[in-house]
C-alpha cells in the first residue's frame, strides 16, 4: 500500500540531508529491514516497532519483515513557487501526490551554509512554506467553486455537499487559515479529499539542529514545538548531520555506541518514521508464524477483509473470517497455542474493526 509522506524545506534546510540518512540508514538494516528505492528521489524505510522482534522471538520466526512507509524528496520550496517561482507548479503538484508533508526547518546557524531568507528563523520559514501552499489552494478552490455554482442551479446534489465545504475552506484561506483547520462533518471528509487541498494535508515539522544540540534541541527547535502545539501537530528535533554520519556505520553495535556517545537512545530518524506514520493515521497489524513475522499496516478504522486484502488479493475477495489475538494476549500466553488454550483467540467476520496490534490468520474460499 502506498502511503507516503514528502519531505519539504526551503533551500538549504537539510532536507536532502535528511532524505539520503533515511535511504542509507534502512540499505545498512537490510539483513533485517528490506529498503529499495523507488526513483531517485523515493524510498520505503521499515517503521520501527519493537512489537515485532519480540513477535518473532516467541514464534522463533525465520525472518522479519516490518511494515513501510514511503518518504518522497521534494525539490526546495522558494517564495513565489505558488506564481511559478523556482519548480512552480512541479513542486505543488509533488505534494498534492503524497498523504503527509514533513516540513524540515533549519534551527541551527552555519556561516558555511547560506539561508535563502538571510537568515535563521523557522517560524519565517513555516509561514513562507504555509502561505505558497495556502495561495496554490485559494486559485486551486476559487475555480473548484465557479465550476460548482454552475451545477447547483442545475440542482447537483453532489455540487451542494461540496459547496458546503468549498465556502469554509476558503473563507479560512482567505484568513490565512490551513484547510485542514476547518472541521467538516464526516460524511462530507471524502468531498474534502476530493478536493486535493495542499494545505489540507496533516503536518509534521522536523526541527533540524545542530548536532551539539540533537539530544535536547535548541532556542529555535523549542519554538518550533510550541508553534506545532499551537497548530495541533507534532514536532521532532533531529541532526541531520548526525544521522547523515550515522548511516555511514554499518555495524549496529557500533552505531548504538556512538548515539550513547551523544546522549541519545535512538536515531532522530526512528523517531521521524514513527511520526510520519503516526501522521497518516495508520495501525499495525501482525501475521506470524515459524517462517516469518510480518507487519502489516492499514488505515484506522479498517475492516477485516480490507486487512485481508493488505496481505493478498485473494484473500479479500474469498474473506470467511479472521482468527484474532491480541498482542498483549500473544505475548503474555508465550505465543498462538497458548492464547488458544486460554481462550484468548476470537473468530471475527467482515465487520470487525482492526485494532492495532492485532495477530490475525485469515481464513477463505475462493
Amino acid at each position: 500500500m502506498g502511503f507516503n509522506c514528502g519531505i519539504v524545506g526551503l533551500p538549504n534546510v537539510g532536507k536532502s540531508t535528511l532524505f539520503n540518512a533515511l535511504t542509507a540508514t534502512q540499505a545498512a538494516e537490510a539483513a533485517n529491514y528490506p529498503f529499495c528505492t523507488i526513483e531517485p528521489n523515493v524510498g520505503r524505510v521499515a517503521v520501527p516497532d519493537p512489537r515485532l522482534d519480540a513477535l518473532a522471538a516467541i514464534a522463533t520466526s525465520a525472518k522479519i519483515v516490518p511494515t513501510q512507509l514511503e518518504f518522497v524528496d521534494i525539490a526546495g520550496l522558494v517564495r513565489g513557487a505558488s506564481k511559478g517561482e523556482g519548480l512552480g507548479n512541479q513542486f505543488l503538484s509533488h505534494i498534492r501526490a503524497v498523504d503527509a508533508v514533513a516540513q524540515v526547518l533549519r534551527c541551527f546557524e552555519d556561516a558555511n551554509v547560506t539561508h535563502v531568507e538571510g537568515s535563521v528563523d523557522p517560524i519565517r520559514d513555516v509561514e513562507t512554506i504555509e502561505t505558497e501552499l495556502m495561495l496554490a489552494d485559494l486559485e486551486s478552490l476559487e475555480k473548484r467553486r465557479i465550476a460548482a455554482e454552475k451545477r447547483v442551479r442545475g440542482a447537483d446534489k453532489d455540487a451542494k455537499a461540496e459547496m458546503s465545504v468549498i465556502e469554509p475552506v476558503l473563507a479560512a484561506l482567505k484568513d490565512g487559515k490551513p484547510a485542514r483547520t476547518v472541521i467538516v462533518a464526516d460524511e462530507l471528509k471524502p468531498v474534502l479529499k476530493s478536493l486535493q487541498l495542499l494545505t489540507a494535508k496533516p503536518v509534521l515539522y522536523i526541527a533540524n539542529v545542530e548536532e551539539g544540540a540533537a539530544a535536547k534541541g535548541n532556542a529555535q527547535s523549542q519554538r518550533v514545538a510550541d508553534f506545532a502545539k499551537r497548530q495541533g501537530a507534532q514536532s521532532v528535533v533531529i541532526s541531520a548531520a548526525i544521522e547523515a554520519e550515522v548511516a555511514q556505520l554499518a555495524d549496529a553495535e557500533e552505531r548504538r555506541a556512538f548515539l550513547e556517545s551523544l546522549g541519545l537512545k535512538e536515531t532522530g530518524l526512528a523517531r521521524v518514521i514513527r511520526a510520519g506514520y503516526a501522521l497518516l493515521d495508520l495501525v499495525t497489524f501482525f501475521t506470524v508464524g515459524p517462517k516469518e513475522a510480518h507487519a502489516w499496516t492499514v488505515r484506522q478504522g479498517a475492516k477485516a477483509p480490507e486487512a485481508a486484502g493488505a496481505i493478498h488479493t485473494d484473500f479479500e475477495k474469498g474473506f470467511i473470517r479472521a482468527e484474532v489475538i491480541g498482542y498483549d494476549d500473544y505475548v503474555a500466553c508465550s505465543g498462538e497455542q497458548g492464547a488458544k488454550d486460554a481462550g484468548k483467540m476470537r473468530i471475527e467476520g467482515a465487520e470487525y474493526t482492526i485494532a492495532d496490534g492485532d495477530i490475525l490468520h485469515i481464513r477463505f474460499n475462493l
